[in-house]
């Protein structure tokens, strides 16, 4: 199998490493350890989007994705090149691990630029004219899952909370992935990050305990290993 581990963070170290480090870069790293664990053979594909942000949509960038490959100039197969490269990691991902802290009730926008350089017409969803009722089909291959692992600064933003209806993370993402054709969703939050203390600390442990639950389930489903 092939995983994608995509960090949104813009703290470039682990919150188990450095105090103020990031909380989501800590349950993507201990994700895919436990994953090799149990399946060593696997293959892993980094992608830093908050250290390293893809380049925002341009006009040029527009005019390129929406003109048919074999129309395209020169110049617009240059502005797509870094698009292409996240939708071909992108394609051949069995399993998308994605790092996406809450940034003022939303996703990072170092993230938001990924998800407009993955979101191309003809590559990732197909859109028929001929269709008018139903236009728009899911390009991606069937099977792929999304595991988002998110930290909030508050508490009370999981369905039925206290402040559920201001949380504008994980329904984005998994509503961007759906369309896409990736609707096998996971996720897992921290909380309590500005609160720091035990309430912090018992949030950190129970996420971790999620995440190590997760991978043993989601392993045990996966194809068995190819014999050595």
């Amino acid at each position: 199998m092939n995983l994608l581990r995509i960090d949104a963070s813009a703290r470039p170290d682990r919150s188990d490493r450095f105090p103020r480090g990031s909380h989501t870069r800590r349950l993507t790293e201990r994700f895919v350890q436990r994953w090799l664990q149990c399946r060593p053979n696997d293959l892993v594909t980094d992608r830093d989007v908050g250290q390293s942000p893809p380049h925002p949509v341009t006009e040029k960038w527009i005019g390129a994705a929406f003109t048919k490959p074999e129309l395209r100039e020169p110049w617009m197969n240059d502005v797509l090149a870094e698009s292409d490269a996240l939708v071909d990691e992108l394609i051949a991902a069995d399993l998308i691990v994605a790092g996406v802290p809450m940034y003022n009730f939303g996703m990072p926008a170092q993230f938001k630029a990924y998800v407009d350089n993955i979101v191309r017409v003809g590559r990732t969803f197909g859109f028929d004219r001929a269709r008018p009722d139903d236009p728009y089909s899911q390009l991606l291959a069937k099977g792929k899952r999304l595991i988002m692992l998110s930290s909030r600064g508050d508490y009370g933003y999981d369905p039925g909370g206290r402040i559920a209806h201001i949380n504008h993370v994980e329904g984005s993402v998994r509503d961007v992935f759906g369309f896409l054709g990736v609707t096998d969703f996971y996720s897992i939050a921290i909380e309590y990050d500005e609160f720091g203390g035990e309430r912090l600390k018992a949030s950190i442990a129970a996420a971790e305990r999620a995440v190590d639950d997760l991978v043993d389930r989601l392993a045990k489903e996966a194809e068995p290993l190819e014999a050595a």
